[in-house]
């Protein structure tokens, strides 16, 4: 599942729109937009998304034998 994805379900989780969601991280909602179209967000934009949601981003790498770093 890509980025851009992941937030659509969680603005829907958390009851918040993607143009509230533009506003709550400091941009608006045509850039916002267009942001997702590309996918392109760096870690610190996704841990200030996820902070305006009420949530965390959680990132691992995990391998065959189940260990996950």
């Amino acid at each position: 599942m890509d980025i851009p994805t992941k937030i659509r379900l969680a603005e829907t989780y958390a009851k918040i729109s993607e143009a509230e969601l533009a506003r709550r991280v400091g941009t608006s909602p045509q850039a916002f937009g267009q942001r997702m179209k590309t996918g392109r967000f760096s870690s610190a934009d996704l841990d200030q998304i996820a902070g305006c949601l009420g949530a965390e981003v959680v990132v691992k790498f995990r391998f065959p034998d189940g260990t996950e770093i």
